[in-house]
């Protein structure tokens, strides 16, 4: 018998049942161990499962950008190709037609009697000169006759391929913001109206609802295509005003149907371009906290062609005051637009630029995305086709910018000009006087001295103006004799401070800062010379403003032409003049030229600064001696979160590099080439496109050319 079977329980052991119920108890606790594990092992499967398939998404997503960027070089190759061969075709005419023209003169009696003429000169010696050489032109030789923008488009075209990738992509957003498209229709032609529909319809992005009012059209076809077209896609609500209320309260009305989180305005006659909501889309992903978003424009005629592109710069608050450069296509955060009371009737006509001008008051979060994005319809009838068209609508832009100033509190005039309908001058008041302490540093050249400060005594009523005339170790005599008269002359309000030390252009306008006790330091090269009387007023006006920093001035070559209408960053490789040998009284790209515009920077030759703006950014840079100093000072006061602005009516000549002239010796280039490599490392100036210019623009050339 087994033992256990013989063994006898004694009064000390544990009956049998408690036994049990402990080894189950212990059972089912691993079995609960093993159940917490399994659950553990199954959740991090989990987890790696879902991490697997996002970086399989992500993975996804990358390959469809990069086959869409593939398809789009691809596409872009192609049209370079064809351009080309378009090109050779139309040139092969002009040059079978030149063959013939050349041929047929030379094997005239004229070239022969001509060629046997030199022939007879060369024998006699008369010149090394023989026979000339029958010429025939190259392919390269003729002018090529192909539209920048249609090369633009060329390139820039969204095509079919492009939307349907776009539709692919839509999917990984992270952020996927309905659009409620506002569009005010009144007696639309039924042409335009079908149109406008339509590119709604075609948007690559399907987060949308198209929100349309009828101002109580008249002509029959107007409900009815749109009752065909809201029928056929549910995204489409309408409402029919029963009386007229101008297009204020139209829009409104088609505001009042809205639901989407962001509000984009189309005229009724007007075009988007397929990818419109998309790039809004991509636009608010990046910056989820935007407010207010614009996009670049063009125009499209009554035979479909698009021309006069509009590619604007970053939100430029000043420029904003001077014209409405924001225009199409606006979009708007709802909540911002009910908060502001939706459009203000009594503004028609202008109705969208007092919205603008009433949003960026109250929120800076303001994107711009630099593409073409809305095709402004331009027909006989429309503020596209010719800007005399509706009057009142200017009108209205005066009455909005008035009341801006006075919301914002800063008390202005607007000034106009009937040559220049929708172009705005605001005339501040200046409610911040102080003395203007004149900086103009020279090095003998008294005859510039004299005609600088006498064109500045004698045309300027401004009344408080010092100037300190910083003499960088002159030594003609007729030169000292001249600052001396000056001296006499005004004794209150010229300073001579000697400063004989080598040229460095920071250094000795540092040191001219020390000796100024204005408000205002006006930092003026000595070959400038005074037109418009009222510029010292002029850039007082804008100095004086909180957030304003620099202040440039329009300046002229001695023939009237464009020496300095603000400073563009990136041009050349560092930075440039815009507008450079325009004619003085041109209107520039898009009016810049004749209206205060945000630059960037603006040249020393002629920039204006409050003296406590100017300490905070530290000064002029002594280690840029000669170049880019005036630039890196810009820049500076820029990342300190003020704005720079170029004055067109503040009008100097500006006889340029008189004083110490240009750089054209050895050691004067390897100076330059060692500031530009500073600028260039500091600022990213070949890297960084600037804010204020538009990264489809040129930066080979100053004349906003569009870029390749």
């Amino acid at each position: 018998m087994d033992t256990d079977e013989r063994a006898q329980p004694t009064t000390s052991q544990k009956p049998a049942a408690d036994v049990r119920r402990e080894a189950l108890a212990g059972h089912l606790a691993a079995e609960v161990e093993r159940a917490r594990a399994d659950a553990a092992a199954a959740r991090a499967a989990a987890d790696r499962s879902e991490a697997a398939l996002r970086d399989l998404s992500i993975r996804y997503a990358e390959g469809q950008i990069a086959a869409w960027t593939g398809e789009r070089e691809r596409q872009t190759a192609e049209a370079l190709l064809a351009r080309a061969r378009g090109h050779i075709e139309r040139t092969q005419p002009i040059l079978r037609t030149a063959r013939t023209l050349l041929a047929s003169m030379q094997d005239s009696k004229f070239w022969k009697a001509r060629n046997a003429w030199f022939e007879l000169k060369r024998r006699l010696r008369l010149n090394a000169s023989g026979p000339q050489v029958r010429w025939v032109p190259e392919v390269d030789d003729a002018e090529q006759v192909w539209d920048p923008y249609e090369r633009w488009m060329g390139e820039h075209r969204v095509r079919p391929s492009d939307v349907k990738r776009m539709r692919e992509l839509v999917p990984f957003l992270a952020l996927r913001p309905t659009f409620s498209v506002l569009m005010p229709v009144y007696e639309t032609p039924e042409e335009y109206l079908r149109a406008a529909l339509d590119s709604v319809l075609a948007q690559s992005y399907p987060d949308w609802e198209l929100c349309v009012a009828d101002d109580a059209s008249q002509a029959p076809h107007v409900r009815a295509v749109l009752e065909e077209y809201a029928a056929a896609d549910d995204r489409i609500k309408l409402v029919f005003r029963e009386t007229n209320g101008h297009i204020a309260a139209t829009s409104n009305s088609a505001l009042a149907l809205a639901t989407g989180e962001f509000v984009a305005l189309l005229d009724h006659d007007d075009l988007l371009s397929p990818d419109a909501l998309f790039e809004n889309a991509l636009a608010i992903n990046a910056q989820p906290g935007v407010d207010v978003i614009y996009s670049d424009e063009d125009k499209i005629d009554e035979d479909g062609r698009r021309r006069d592109p509009y590619f604007k710069p970053d939100f430029s608050p000043e420029s904003l005051l001077a014209r409405n450069y924001v225009s199409h296509l606006g979009v708007y955060r709802r909540s911002l637009l009910e908060r502001l009371g939706g459009f203000r009737l009594g503004f028609e006509g202008s109705q969208d630029y007092d919205l603008i001008l009433r949003a960026t008051e109250v929120t800076d979060r303001v994107a711009h995305v630099p593409r073409v994005l809305y095709h402004w319809r331009s027909h006989s009838a429309s503020t596209a086709e010719a800007r005399d068209q509706k009057g009142y609508a200017y009108d209205a832009a005066v009455r909005a910018l008035e009341e801006a100033l006075q919301r914002r509190g800063e008390p202005g005039r607007i000034e106009t000009d009937d040559r220049t309908p929708g172009i705005y001058t605001v005339r501040y008041a200046i409610t911040r006087p102080g003395r203007v302490s004149v900086i103009v540093p020279t090095r003998d050249h008294g005859a510039d001295v004299d005609l600088c400060l006498t064109s500045l005594f004698e045309r300027s009523k401004y009344p408080d103006l010092e100037v300190i005339l910083l003499d960088n170790g002159s030594t003609d005599p007729e030169s000292l004799r001249a600052f001396g008269r000056w001296l006499e002359r005004e004794p209150e309000r010229v300073k001579l401070v000697p400063y004989d030390v080598p040229f460095n252009f920071s250094r000795i306008n540092n040191h001219a800062v020390e000796h100024a006790t204005g408000t205002y330091l006006l930092f003026l090269n000595n070959d400038t010379e005074l037109i418009a009387a009222d510029s010292v007023e002029a850039m007082v006006e804008q100095a004086q403003r909180p957030r304003i920093g620099a202040v440039g001035a329009k300046l002229l070559y001695d023939d009237g032409t464009v020496q300095h209408g603000g400073v563009v960053i990136g041009l050349g490789g560092v930075a440039g003049h815009s507008h450079k040998h325009y004619r003085g009284d041109a209107p520039g790209y898009f009016y810049t030229l004749q209206t205060v515009t945000n630059y960037s920077a603006v040249t020393a030759a002629c920039l204006m600064m409050r003296r406590e703006v100017f300490d905070e950014a530290g000064g002029f840079d002594e280690q840029l001696s000669i170049a880019f100093n005036d630039v890196d000072l810009c820049l500076r006061v820029r990342a300190a979160g003020y704005r720079n602005v170029y004055v067109p009516h503040a009008v100097l000549y500006h006889h340029e590099s008189k004083s110490r002239g240009y750089e054209d010796t050895a050691d004067k280039m390897a100076r330059f080439l060692g500031e530009q490599r500073i600028m260039q490392t500091r600022w990213r100036t070949g890297d960084v496109p600037d804010p204020y210019y538009n990264p489809n623009l040129t930066l080979m050339t100053e004349d906003y050319a569009i870029g390749n």
